[in-house]
């Protein structure tokens, strides 16, 4: 049998994590690694922040982006993080083209380098991927985007970037949605359908499973447990407000944010601050005994693309209680799972809740099924079409 020919990809994406922010993008990096694996890929990521003049922490996260290393290493991955000009106050529409302007030179050297012309494999559709799209069209590469979330749910409903995302989609070679409902939204704003694909996010099966010893409290009221940043669309508000309805439970929210403080008012007006507990953003490492000691994992987004907490946490052998927005349908469709909240509200939540607990599912049920979302047969797709775009455009 002949070996497969190399295949030769350059990742696009401002979504990645880097040696000032190590945990930026950690679900987009989850999915390369995966790739680069692979005996007979070959994979470069750019990886572009925004420029900034001054290093000093007065400035904050800008600050951070200029600290961020030409040039890296990340799991024997080689990273570059060229600059691009980013106007925060500015017309977004912009954004593509002034990504696309600023790392041309850097992805045209990049290119000249590769043995050959390379697939841009370009994560997030705005500006991301239209930038990766205008550098495709510049120097005659395919590209594939992957669409993740607010980026087919939030950005088209601008006008300026709506236009660019639909120009994009209508371009690239092929579309990866992480979810069958956000690929019927693609759909809807154009692109065509024997061109969009789910795969689905995966989980790390090794990483992500109960520790020796583990189990959930023996004793004491539920621990329910809500992962993720602290902003308007993760809607842990909802998870606090529920908590009144639960005599005696206890939530634990990781994670970090600018609603923190709001979030942290809102459990003292309620009279629940001795049982809402705030841990900050914890290092992935750390995540699987949290996932392991809570009895339920509580997700009461507004707005999802395909939600890894909710993998992690079947992975640890912790059931979900997920309102129901994209994605959510696609893992927890048996019992094991968890339930789906078809009404979002604080009232349905907690009622959901309830009834999970009046009959929780088995640990090693629930591990078992989560053995079927690992990330080898996503990754076999994905390589078999990024070899077929690769091969057309050849």
């Amino acid at each position: 049998m002949s070996r497969p020919r190399r295949l030769q990809l350059l990742g696009f994406t401002k979504l990645y994590p880097n040696a000032e922010q190590p945990r930026h993008g950690l679900f987009v990096e989850a999915r390369l690694r995966r790739l680069a694996r692979r005996p007979a890929v070959d994979l470069r990521i750019v990886a572009p922040v925004p420029w900034f003049p001054l290093r000093h922490r007065r400035f904050g996260r800008y600050a951070a982006f200029a600290r961020v290393p030409r040039c890296e290493q990340r799991h024997g991955i080689a990273v570059s993080h060229p600059r691009f000009l980013s106007l925060p106050a500015g017309d977004m529409s912009l954004a593509p083209l002034l990504m696309a302007a600023s790392v041309a030179g850097h992805v045209r050297r990049l290119v000249a380098e590769m043995p050959s012309a390379p697939v841009i494999d370009a994560h997030f559709l705005y500006p991301d991927g239209v930038a990766a799209l205008l550098l495709g069209r510049r120097f005659g590469l395919p590209v594939v985007m992957t669409a993740r979330g607010n980026d087919v749910t939030l950005w088209p409903r601008y006008r300026g970037p709506g236009r660019w995302i639909r120009w994009a989609l209508t371009h690239c070679a092929r579309v990866v949605s992480v979810s069958e409902s956000l690929r019927a939204r693609l759909i809807e704003l154009g692109a065509e359908p024997q061109r969009v694909v789910t795969l689905r996010n995966g989980v790390d099966l090794d990483q992500f499973r109960p520790p020796v010893g583990a189990g959930r409290a023996s004793s004491g009221g539920p621990r329910l447990l809500a992962v993720g940043h602290l902003i308007e669309r993760k809607n842990h508000a909802a998870a606090i407000r529920a908590l009144p309805l639960l005599p005696g439970a206890e939530l634990t929210i990781i994670g970090s944010g600018p609603l923190r403080g709001e979030l942290e008012s809102l459990a003292r007006r309620l009279g629940l601050a001795g049982r809402v507990h705030f841990a900050g953003a914890l290092p992935p490492e750390e995540l699987p005994a949290h996932y392991a000691a809570a009895d339920a994992l509580l997700l009461p987004s507004r707005h999802e693309g395909m939600a890894n907490v909710m993998l992690e946490s079947l992975a640890c052998a912790t059931p979900v209680v997920a309102f129901d927005v994209e994605g959510v349908r696609e893992i927890i469709r048996v019992p094991e799972a968890g339930r789906i909240v078809e009404q979002r509200s604080p009232e349905a939540l907690a009622a959901a809740v309830r009834r999970l607990l009046a009959a929780p599912p088995r640990r090693e049920d629930t591990r078992r099924y989560a053995e079927t979302l690992g990330w080898e047969p996503v990754i076999d797709e994905l390589e078999v079409l990024l070899r077929d775009v690769a091969a057309a455009a050849a």
